[in-house]
């Protein structure tokens, strides 16, 4: 009886079914799993969610054309939630970066930015004191394959902030311009002197007072390099300038003589009150002023200038421990290559064309044919200068030179440059001799690191 009682329990269970019937069940209920989830995504993509994507800029006031902000927002639609913050000076965005970095920061403070304004004078520094970081994946970017050759050599750093073919990428072009002399044209008619072409103008005695001029240890001691025909960027004064320091020295002090106001602030007031005939500038500082007025006359000397740039960099929040960066939440904002791509774009260079605002577009910088569209000067007072469209003559262009960092030697030359020139009343020696000081300091600072 219990024999068969056990028999009989097993039998009265459900029967199973055979194993080609289990696995057609198993596959028709992955069927149905795979509908349901299928349906489920559809009804996901069908709702609307208030996704935005942040991207903060901290740019150079008067940089930017007007429309690229809004043409930007209007390219990458209701994702994207921009907040665009101007300073005044490069100066001012480059100390702010390292204030922050020393007392830590907060979600208004330019280091939160994504990207940045930098100067190409501040980039080595800026790489040197570790304020910002390399741009990650430039090689796969379209705006970074459409550099030319001269911008990937200029912008490719070491750790040290020295141009290195096997450094990395730290910033990105957006504008750029050159040194250039600019003059009074009716005080030149009226004494009878020949116009201005090229930097051994600036020696002319009729000159003598005459003339003002930015206070930049560069380029004050760079246009006597060029005078006497040697590069901005000479790193040994006696092996490769014709009399050596000396001479250079000398060639210094003879155009401290001639030079009334050293002062990158004030020297086009002085010119346009007419206290001076002749000022020498950044061509953003001068061309302003130079439409404003037929009397004025622009020129890059025939020699060459030195380049100036405007670049985008991100500043290095990554290694700073904060729950929150601004929009840098969980790192740097994916929309930066977008924001630079887009700076890049052919159609970006109307405005320099325009000349909305002064400069000119990478895109330009090695451009064979550079020509001023007769649409866009139709109806508008000429200005009298041998630019064209922003960019100097294509031979001149060509001994044009951006300013490269300097070794520890060469700025000991130019600290002693500086002491000779000993003219009473003039700050310019003492801002000069600040300026080096901190370019010296950056030296030891980089020595410390190795």
């Amino acid at each position: 009886m219990v024999f068969l009682g056990f028999f009989g329990f097993g039998w009265a269970r459900r029967p199973q079914l055979p194993l080609p019937a289990l696995a057609a069940s198993a596959l028709q209920e992955e069927i149905q799993d795979q509908s349901e989830l299928r349906t489920a995504f559809e009804a996901w993509k069908s709702k609307t969610y208030a996704l935005t994507v942040p991207l903060t800029i901290v740019a150079l006031r008067g940089s930017l054309p007007p429309s690229w902000a809004k043409d930007f927002i209007q390219s990458q639609g209701k994702r994207l939630k921009l907040r665009l913050k101007y300073n005044a000076n490069l100066e001012g965005i480059f100390s702010d970066l390292c204030m922050t970095s020393r007392q830590g920061i907060s979600p208004s403070s330019t280091l939160a930015a994504d990207v940045v304004s930098v100067g190409d004078s501040w980039l080595n520094f800026a790489i040197n004191k570790g304020i910002i970081e390399p741009i990650q994946g430039v090689e796969d970017q379209e705006w970074f394959k459409g550099l030319s050759d001269k911008w990937k050599v200029y912008l490719r750093r070491n750790s040290a902030g020295e141009i290195d073919s096997e450094g990395k990428i730290w910033a990105a072009p957006y504008r750029w311009g050159c040194m250039v002399i600019a003059y009074k044209k009716s005080k030149f008619q009226k004494h009878k002197l020949a116009p201005i072409e090229d930097w051994a103008d600036l020696w002319r005695p009729e000159l003598e007072g005459r003339i003002s001029m930015v206070d930049s240890p560069r380029e004050v001691v760079g246009a006597v390099l060029k005078y006497m025909g040697a590069s901005y960027n000479t790193n040994n004064l006696d092996l490769q300038v014709a009399g050596g320091r000396l001479a250079v020295q000398k060639n210094l002090q003879l155009l401290e003589r001639q030079v009334r106001l050293f002062d990158s602030v004030n020297y086009l007031k002085a010119f346009g009150v007419g206290d001076v005939w002749v000022a020498v500038g950044w061509s953003t500082d001068v061309i302003p002023l130079a439409k404003r007025s037929s009397n004025v006359a622009v020129i890059v000397p025939k020699s060459g200038a030195s380049l100036w740039a405007d670049l985008w960099a991100i500043p290095a929040a990554s290694g700073i421990d904060s729950k929150r960066i601004g929009g840098r939440v969980r790192g740097a904002s994916p929309l930066i290559h977008q924001w630079i791509e887009f700076c890049l774009q052919a159609a970006r260079t109307l405005p320099f064309k325009q000349e909305v605002i002064p400069g000119a577009s990478p895109a330009a910088l090695e451009s064979t044919q550079i020509e001023m569209p007769t649409e866009l000067t139709k109806g508008k007072p000429r200005l009298d200068t041998n630019l064209i469209a922003g960019v100097p003559p294509t031979e001149i262009l060509a001994r044009c030179e951006f300013l490269e960092p300097l070794s520890d030697s060469t700025l000991s030359d130019y600290r002693c440059l500086i002491s000779s020139m000993q003219k009473p009343g003039h700050g310019f020696i003492h801002r000069m001799h600040d300026r080096i000081s901190m370019m010296i300091q950056n030296f030891w600072l980089k020595r410390n690191m190795h």
